[in-house]
């Protein structure tokens, strides 16, 4: 144990005995692959069959993004984002038997630079399954559909808000408070699109929390607004005016949709946030102003995600092997809403589960984001 003791203490007298002699020669830097675009994937460090840690240095004097490909697909084996210039950075993988190559995006103008091709042998597999990438073109057709499925969406939410108004003029606060709930799931059901809402979200869907007057807040409106009224008491003829905003917000977002555009680059990206939006705020009961439906909420957010992912699918199937566990937890988590309301209602076990079927389905939705996240093919890639 008093080896590196003596092992610091003679580095020390060295460095002494150095110092009227100039200084000590540097020493050479540990073996790594080359990240940067002059290098790419060159260096000290071979490719093997089997699990391993790569060391990558970025030489070059800008960040790069780094993966690892089979070269005659294109398909990404491990990648690495956003590695800074001079840093040092590990790459876990396992290798079966393939064709390997780094490929280094830098940042700025230039394409992607393909370093030589490393091949392993054998008759073993187990390697870390390589996934072909998607490009923008491939997720067009996702987002035309999902275009259309919004402006069909937004026609039912019209009449349905419209319905929520006219039972309000009515003075009918029974009828008013039967029709929230189904205007309300008509909006929820579009989820994956709130990022292209713009300010039509907070204006429809918003909630009170961070406003300074809270509930009575002058830029408290939309659905929550309403069923706070509706579920504490408030009249019809006070609540006509936040209804009849509501109605005409609703009315004016279904007619600038057309001139909207869905990124094609945002769907991934939605499959696994709008879950984690229902599970911040509607299975904790943050959201709810009264009406305790934030599980039915909650199994509309579901069903936008389902759409989501039906429409992701064909560019999954071939992609990612675990598809068919997202199905499995998107039923189980629809049979433990159906019949909900309240989060309050439920048992403690019940809870538990529920929440539990919610963190599970998250996992198997994380995935989707980098599978389907839009990259350029290598060129000759098949």
């Amino acid at each position: 144990m008093r080896l590196p003791a003596l092992a610091a203490g003679a580095a020390l007298l060295l460095a002494v005995a150095g110092d009227g002699a100039g200084p000590a020669p540097k020493a050479p830097p540990a073996p790594a692959i080359e990240a940067g675009a002059s290098r790419c994937g060159t260096g000290r460090v071979p490719l093997r069959p089997g699990p391993q840690v790569l060391p990558l240095r970025n030489d070059g004097g800008t960040s790069t993004n780094v993966t690892l490909i089979d070269p005659r697909t294109g398909a990404i084996y491990a990648e690495l984002e956003g590695m800074g210039p001079g840093t040092v950075r590990s790459l876990r993988v396992t290798l079966g038997p393939g064709s390997y190559a780094f490929r280094c995006a830098q940042d700025g103008p230039g394409d992607p630079v393909t370093g030589p091709v490393t091949r392993i042998t054998g008759t073993g597999g187990g390697g870390t399954p390589g996934i072909v990438p998607v490009s923008e073109n491939d997720l067009y057709a996702s987002a035309r559909a999902y275009q259309t499925y919004v402006s069909t969406g937004l026609g039912r939410l019209v009449a349905r808000t419209d319905a929520l108004r006219s039972a309000v003029d009515d003075g009918d606060l029974g009828a008013a408070r039967a029709a929230w709930t189904p205007a309300h799931l008509a909006y929820e059901r579009l989820g994956a699109a709130y990022g292209t809402f713009g300010d039509f979200d907070g204006r429809i869907d918003g909630r009170p929390a961070g406003l300074p007057g809270g509930v009575h807040d002058a830029g408290f409106t939309g659905f929550h607004r309403v069923e706070y009224g509706l579920w504490h008491g408030e009249s019809a003829s006070s609540l006509a005016g936040a209804t009849d905003r509501l109605a005409r917000d609703v009315r004016a977002l279904r007619s600038a949709w057309p001139d909207e555009r869905v990124e094609p680059a945002d769907l991934p990206l939605r499959a696994h946030e709008i879950l984690e939006n229902t599970l911040q705020f509607q299975l904790t009961g943050e959201a709810d102003q009264g009406s305790g439906t934030t599980l039915r909420t909650a199994a509309a957010n579901l069903e936008g995600t389902r759409e989501l992912v039906d429409l992701l699918r064909p560019l999954l199937r071939p992609r990612y092997a675990g598809l068919a566990g997202v199905d499995a937890s998107m039923d189980r988590m629809a049979a433990l809403l159906k019949g909900r309301s309240s989060v309050g209602a439920l048992s403690r076990a019940d809870r538990e589960r529920l929440n539990g079927a919610a963190g599970e389905l998250l996992e198997r939705l994380a995935p989707i984001a980098t599978i389907c996240a839009p990259r350029r093919r290598p060129q000759g890639a098949e």
